[in-house]
């Protein structure tokens, strides 16, 4: 076991040979700690706002839709900086949440939790071929994003970091301060209005802390599914419903199952690593048939 001084040592003095290899640990940690929350706590506020236990950044096509306008970005319109990743990302996410619920609230019964990940499924099968026909014909763009393209926590830079990191906050602040709003809409719209206010401007602003979250994490790791599915269905079994402790429980349990989920892949299969985006979707894909088998009404 390595001193934890070592590590400090390592870590601030820019001369040691293995600052390097400890500077890149310390980011990989930070960046897996910031994205399982925000993709957590997305998926948390998704499912307060739409009242469907099966929402997801990720099964909604949000993440999609984030990561095919960067890719986009950068092979028909050169963008190579880091913020403009971000901004791209962002307008990726909106445009894909907007997409899936106009799908959704086409038909008679409007956007049913069923009509909801139909829609989704359909706007990620869309997004994802044209997304992958971008990168087979552009090599350049296919190198840049292939490790990326999986849902990756490795290889980022401090700069990335710090080029999110206001959405992320930004994002957060404003589902964490929505916490009353989400209690109110799981019982129903007449409860919302109740409480004062707008509830058109309440669900707007939870609309743009998701999309902050998601297209801010996605910018960041690429498109990483299942989390903010996963994470808070685990606290409501628990017993965790009120959204004033679910929305920050689900932020820490979502930095800890991405954490884990990273530390696994790195492990399981030495000396290769399997990205997170891989690890998070071969435990999410069971656990989404368990939540459609256990049935559609599901207690938020």
């Amino acid at each position: 076991m390595v001193p934890v001084g070592d590590v400090v040592h390592a870590l601030l003095t820019a001369s040691d040979p293995v600052h390097p290899i400890v500077d890149a640990r310390v980011v990989r940690t930070v960046v897996a700690a910031l994205v399982g929350a925000a993709l957590a706590l997305a998926g948390a506020g998704l499912q307060g706002l739409s009242r469907n236990p099966l929402a997801d950044p990720g099964l909604l096509g949000i993440n999609a839709g984030a990561a095919t306008a960067v890719v986009i970005g950068i092979s028909w319109f050169g963008l190579g900086s880091r913020s403009s990743f971000v901004v791209a990302a962002l307008l990726g996410a909106a445009a894909a949440a907007v997409l899936v619920q106009l799908l959704a609230t086409a038909g008679r019964q409007g956007a049913t939790p069923a009509a909801l990940v139909l829609a989704g499924a359909a706007t990620t099968a869309v997004l994802t071929s044209v997304m992958t026909t971008v990168l087979l014909s552009d090599s350049e763009t296919m190198d840049v994003f292939r490790y990326w393209s999986v849902g990756s926590v490795g290889g980022r830079s401090w700069g990335s970091v710090v080029a999110v990191l206001p959405l992320l906050v930004i994002g957060a602040l404003v589902l964490l301060g929505r916490a009353r709003t989400l209690n109110a809409l799981a019982i129903g719209d007449d409860a919302a209005r109740g409480l004062g206010g707008s509830l058109v401007r309440d669900r707007l602003l939870v609309g743009l802390g998701v999309v902050l979250l998601c297209g801010a994490a996605t910018a960041l790791a690429g498109p990483i599914a299942f989390v903010g599915l996963m994470v808070p269905h685990g606290l409501r079994m628990l017993g965790v419903v009120d959204y004033t402790v679910l929305l920050p429980a689900s932020l820490l349990g979502g930095a800890a199952l991405v954490l884990l989920a990273d530390t696994l892949g790195r492990v399981l299969a030495p000396p290769t690593e399997v990205q997170v985006g891989v690890m998070t979707a071969l435990v999410g894909v069971p656990v989404f048939v368990w939540v459609v088998r256990r049935g559609r009404e599901v207690a938020l």
